[in-house]
């Protein structure tokens, strides 16, 4: 085994190493990790371990984990005797955003320089004619900033507060002007989003997005779609599906357009970096349109560098999340905007009225029989829904490849499936007499479920991150700005109310997590629609996204 005879710095600590087994992986222009083997015998023993003490250990057993980089900024990768038990292993390979390093023998390796985000290692052990003979993948994320609250319990208590004041607030008198014009959703949303900025709370850190987006989500829809009127849906007439694909052709075309202000405006930077950031790109456009498994699929077919690609979740999240806090806020004010695009919201109005007249004539003071059953309807059909996407999603899962080729790998998500199921049984509970229920306040408690889920979505926003990367955030918002634009010059054109406008754009960019949230602060009864849209965004947004994604390639 070789022993360490160089000399490495760290933490005051004196490391003693081959210079050799010091070796570095650029993750972009600005940013490098460093990798260092430790050789592990009765000499170094001591001195490893008192550099372990200085770090984190990754193995199998703590796979998925999540650090916070202020408080341990230098991870050990120490595989287990399972890995190398039983096999003549000579070399072992790292590999690491697209590179890979050589070591020699059965080294622990130091990782140095982690920026935040998810990482994914792989290792391999090889012999001497580099057969592999195992392999290994690790995968952890890391947080910059340790927040002041890190358990769940306080920051869903955190958050309850924070709705608690606003509905509060709302039925105030001397808040009335204030929440004229800022939408009582908006802050459900904003608000949570200053908290994670502040870091008092860290939504990557917290599971109450999954969670809810899982969990509460889908109960919400069952309970939305309970008193569901689908005679009524279906007058709305063609002008929903005409604003949905005009929300994706303003983001297929919102993409190179993007591209060809910034080459303008800023030449020099673009000439240098084009050849990437398309491609990068190419992964929000997937998201935009479609959703997470879209993203996944621009990813792979175009190759996006994971260095990349972490900057443009960055993007695609910041900027989304934006642009909804946009559309919640055009909810208070739509009356105005429907008088601007000269529209006639007279199907919504009618359909809205007619929601209304048939909650006064069902209604009744819950009781706590009443919300047990209201909760079990939904809470069940949660259940079932997993249920059966759990069933069909192994299936699809197995023929993804040629699903690809024909641009439907959403089809092989489970979130997917989990969307339209709950929405179906929401669906077909509103042919029976549960549809009553309406009545003690089954949409009331779904719509409970999802101003959490805004104010968890919320918490995934962090204003500070648009400085790491200006530029690409430019272009960001120069692709929404279009995007918006040609969704209202349509909307004038056919005279489509703002209601068409905001769900219309929300199930392309936001999909089945936000369109509903949008689409019921017009009314609850309206939710089921955004949900509809949404689900033909997962279809149609692979096509939609490789199609912007040449055109942005053409540019540059």
């Amino acid at each position: 085994m070789k022993k360490i005879v160089a000399f490495l710095i760290f933490n005051s600590i004196v490391l003693i190493g081959f210079s050799q087994n010091s070796k570095t992986i650029k993750v972009d222009e600005s940013r490098s990790i460093e990798c260092i083997a430790i050789y592990s015998d009765h000499e170094t023993e001591s001195l490893t371990q008192e550099l372990i003490n200085k770090a984190q250990i990754v193995n199998e057993e703590n796979n998925g984990s999540k650090y916070f980089l202020d408080e341990i900024p230098n991870f050990l990768i120490s595989l287990n005797q399972k890995f190398y038990f039983g096999k003549n292993i000579s070399k072992t390979l790292l590999i690491y955003n697209g590179d890979s390093i050589n070591f020699e023998g059965i080294p622990q390796i130091f990782i140095k320089g982690l920026h935040s985000g998810d990482h994914e290692f792989i290792i391999k052990g090889k012999d001497d004619n580099d057969k592999i003979l195992n392999k290994s993948k690790l995968k952890f994320t890391t947080i910059g900033v340790t927040p002041m609250f890190k358990n769940d319990a306080i920051v869903i208590g955190c958050l309850l507060l924070l709705l608690s004041l606003i509905f509060y607030t709302s039925n105030l008198k001397a808040f009335a002007k204030f929440y004229k014009f800022v939408p009582g959703l908006l802050l459900c949303y904003f608000l949570p989003a200053i908290l994670n900025s502040l870091h008092i709370i860290s939504g990557e850190y917290s599971e109450l997005y999954f969670i809810s987006s899982r969990y509460l989500l889908p109960a919400s829809l069952v309970l939305l779609c309970l008193s569901i009127d689908l005679k009524e849906i279906l007058k709305l007439g063609p002008k929903a599906l005409i604003m949905f694909f005009a929300g994706t052709v303003g983001i297929v075309i919102g993409g190179p357009l993007s591209l060809m202000i910034i080459a303008y405006l800023f030449p020099d930077w673009l000439g240098a970096d084009a050849g990437e950031v398309w491609r990068g790109l190419a992964t929000v456009a997937g998201s935009w349109i479609g959703g997470g498994a879209n993203q996944t699929a621009m990813k792979e077919i175009f190759e996006t560098p994971n260095s990349l690609f972490s900057k443009m979740i960055v993007v695609d999240v910041i900027v989304a999340n934006v642009w909804m806090a946009c559309l919640l806020y055009g909810t208070g004010i739509n009356k105005r905007i429907n008088k601007r695009l000269k529209a006639d919201d007279s199907a919504i109005e009618g359909l809205k009225n007619k929601m209304q007249k048939f909650v006064s004539s069902i209604s009744r003071i819950p009781t706590t029989s009443d919300l047990i059953i209201i909760a079990g309807i939904g809470i069940t059909g949660t259940g079932l829904s997993h249920l059966l996407s759990e069933s069909v999603t192994p299936f699809f899962s197995s023929i993804k490849n040629s699903l690809a080729n024909y641009g439907l790998t959403s089809l092989a998500s489970g979130f997917f499936w989990l969307i339209v199921f709950a929405t179906l049984i929401g669906v077909v509970l509103s042919f029976t007499r549960l549809k009553s229920y309406e009545g003690a306040g089954a949409s009331k408690m779904g719509s409970l479920f999802l101003y959490v889920l805004v104010a968890a979505i919320g918490t995934h926003m962090d204003l500070s991150a648009i400085a790491e990367s200006p530029i690409l955030f430019a272009i960001g918002g120069i692709w929404m700005l279009i995007h918006a634009l040609f969704l209202i010059l349509i909307a004038f054109i056919i005279k489509a109310p703002f209601f068409f406008v905001a769900v219309g754009s929300q199930a392309n960019v936001g999909g089945a997590a936000s369109a509903p949230v949008v689409a019921s602060a017009f009314h609850p009864s309206l939710a089921p629609v955004g949900v509809l849209l949404a689900v033909m965004g997962y279809a149609v947004g692979t096509g939609a996204a490789w199609l912007c994604a040449v055109l942005m390639q053409n540019i540059v």
